[in-house]
């Protein structure tokens, strides 16, 4: 049988269940990557599991997101990680070295493996023909203890790309376009997959733009082949003894084929507020802009920089906007300076921030009062910025820096005094490793103290499944409810990431302020929402915060993949409406019953009952054997202590 690339590698690190799309399947992981924002609550429930070392072939702990140290908070979450790390068997990058997934990709990624990451951008090192999920904290200590990653067989998508990109439009306008075509929920249940002739004329920081936005149209993850391109990058590395060539098998079969000629396109820019809004960035000329940001994890590789200097190179920005750039890597920014790129960026007037997420998570640099930012990032969610009313655009790194330039936005391609892009990278990159700490050995991990701060709470357990749920409707929202408006991040907030009480008085804080007070006030409560409820960031503390609160379950109309495995992790039952229209006949403050939910577990078939009209509706929530045991011990957690204890007996 022909196989896909994503069948090929499914393939080899499968152990339980068959290749049958919609049948749930255990995968081998071989690496885990987590970070600061996320990491704090993964190691925790780590710890938990009273796992001596770490089991798989590596581990990494990056420190990337909550960098901004206003207090004591985010040092002794940093100081616990790298204790933990030191520990347990895994690598720990400090502070400054750069963004995990432009790390990873650069001095870790590998073609034909398997990686997950508590951040929904892992499958980044798609770029590399590695298959990269983005997880939950909890998923990932499960992997880190030697556990299988557990997912729906998905579809799989294949995107044919012809033809070659014409000069200044880029990897991120592709990006765009797959977005325009198939919008933020188009690729829920499906693996991407990239072929067609053109493709070899994308790097892999190209591929890797690519596959780092797949994670917005909702797919499970997305790969690209491993061919010469994959040979040339880990050359340039000093890696390329991990070469190993990957492609699908001729005749290989797909779900669904899009063709998308690259030669075609033209440069894209997403509206606000979300990253599937895309028009062209000529229909928007004119508009003027108050704030640009260039890198994050989508676009703060070498070539990107390259690109952005030469458009600076002896220009000044406009008057009126405020530049920020952010190289996603130490690796990145030391070739920046030799090479002199550094100063063509510096002399234009902009501000240079640290190798981190910084305002792609609203850690800082956020827009002045109803401010247009044109940002080279993945996500323009409402309010996710820092600032609720500004507009928030995502642009190519070409086309944010020809905005700079003129204030306003601008196409690229209308810079005819800038040569032709790319640039050349350098025959080989300068590597330097040493802001990466390798563990202690075994022997010296036994007497090693972890170091837990005063702002580190124990991680919230949920209790044993009762056969019925009586509870109110604490909230009801409509679509496309993302983790951000769940669980905000930011610079206030993201230092309470190992203190859920804390954490938990922000819960939608950015769509109803008075949750947490009446959630807490009701005891037992439920949240109603509409379509794709848990789209973006994988962050669990968008569930683990809600069971602190006392959330039962979560009715919604469709859920985001991420975040509907997140709330089965932590005990939370999510159930979708077999009649959507249902969702506009109950309210907010409704006090309902759902009853007989062992025997629902098992045929799929729920029923609600609001209480004071005494009408009936029909639920339905298909879970596979085991999350259904999972969801009847209350969450992950418990259930691998009875795992564990089973075992012992």
């Amino acid at each position: 049988m022909a196989l896909t690339i994503a069948q090929k590698i499914i393939k080899e690190h499968l152990v339980s269940g068959n290749m049958t799309v919609g049948e749930e399947i255990g995968l081998k992981i071989d690496q885990t990557l987590t970070q600061d924002a996320t990491g704090t609550m993964a190691y925790l429930e780590f710890e938990a599991m009273n796992c001596k070392r770490v089991k798989t072939e590596l581990s990494v702990a990056y420190i990337d997101h909550n960098t901004l140290q206003s207090g004591f908070e985010n040092a002794d979450d940093h100081r616990y990680i790298q204790s933990v790390a030191a520990k347990y068997g895994l690598r720990f990058s400090r502070a400054g070295n750069g963004i995990c997934h432009q790390v990873h990709l650069e001095r870790f990624s590998k073609p034909y493996k398997t990686l997950i990451g508590s951040d929904s951008h892992t499958p980044t090192c798609g770029g590399m023909g590695m298959l990269a999920f983005g997880a939950g904290g909890l998923d990932v200590a499960v992997a880190m203890s030697g556990g299988a990653y557990y997912i729906t067989m998905p579809k799989i998508y294949k995107i044919e790309l012809t033809g070659r990109l014409r000069p200044f439009v880029s990897a991120k306008d592709i990006a765009l376009e797959i977005l325009r075509l198939i919008s933020v929920k188009g690729g829920v249940g499906a693996i991407i997959e990239f072929g067609g002739d053109g493709i070899k004329h994308l790097t892999v920081p190209e591929r890797a733009t690519i596959t780092n936005m797949c994670t917005e149209v909702g797919a499970t993850t997305s790969v690209f082949p491993s061919d010469e391109v994959t040979l040339d990058f880990l050359r340039r590395q000093k890696r390329e003894c991990d070469f190993v060539p990957l492609s699908a098998d001729e005749g290989a079969g797909y779900d669904k084929v899009i063709k998308i000629r690259l030669d075609s396109l033209e440069p894209l820019i997403a509206c606000p507020h979300s990253p599937d809004n895309v028009v062209k960035v000529s229909a928007l000329k004119g508009v003027k802009v108050d704030q640009v940001c260039i890198g994050s994890c989508t676009n703060s590789s070498l070539a990107d920089m390259n690109k952005v200097a030469a458009i600076f190179k002896g220009k000044r920005i406009a008057d009126g906007v405020s530049l920020s750039v952010s190289p996603g890597s130490k690796q990145t920014l030391c070739a920046l300076a030799k090479s002199g790129a550094l100063n063509d960026i510096l002399h234009s007037g902009a501000r240079l921030l640290e190798c981190a997420c910084g305002p792609c998570i609203g850690m800082g640099f956020s827009p002045n009062s109803a401010g247009v930012s044109l940002r080279t990032f993945n996500r323009n969610f409402f309010g996710r910025s820092g600032t609720k009313d500004a507009q928030v655009y995502l642009v190519s790194p070409e086309t944010a820096a020809a905005s700079a330039l003129k204030g306003e936005i601008t196409d690229p391609r209308e810079l005819s005094a800038v040569s032709p892009l790319p640039l050349p990278l350098p025959e080989t990159f300068e590597t330097d490793d040493g802001a990466i700490i390798a563990p202690l050995d075994e022997a010296e991990a036994e007497k090693a103290e972890v170091l837990r701060g005063p702002n580190i709470k124990p991680v919230p357990v949920g209790e044993k499944l009762t056969d019925a749920i009586r509870a109110k409707i604490a909230l009801k929202v409509g679509d496309n409810i993302t983790t951000d408006h769940i669980m905000p991040a930011g610079a206030k907030i993201l230092p309470y990431r190992s203190n859920i009480p804390r954490l938990s008085e922000f819960c939608f804080s950015a769509v109803d302020e008075n949750f947490e007070t009446r959630a807490k006030e009701y005891k037992n409560s439920v949240i109603i929402g509409g379509i794709n409820y848990g789209q973006g960031s994988s962050r669990e503390h968008a569930a683990l915060v809600p069971l602190f609160l006392g959330v039962k379950a979560v009715i919604a109309k469709s859920f985001a993949r991420i975040h509907s495995a997140n709330l089965i992790n932590a005990g939370i039952i999510p159930l979708t409406f077999e009649n959507e229209d249902d969702f506009n006949k109950l309210g907010e403050g409704a006090e309902i019953e759902i009853s007989n939910l062992f025997s629902g577990l098992k045929d799929g078939r729920f029923t609600l009952k609001d209480i004071k009209t005494g009408k009936n509706y029909a639920l339905c929530g298909n879970f596979t054997a085991r999350q259904r045991e999972i969801l009847q011990y209350g969450g992950l957690l418990n259930y691998m202590k009875e795992q564990a204890e089973n075992e012992k007996n």
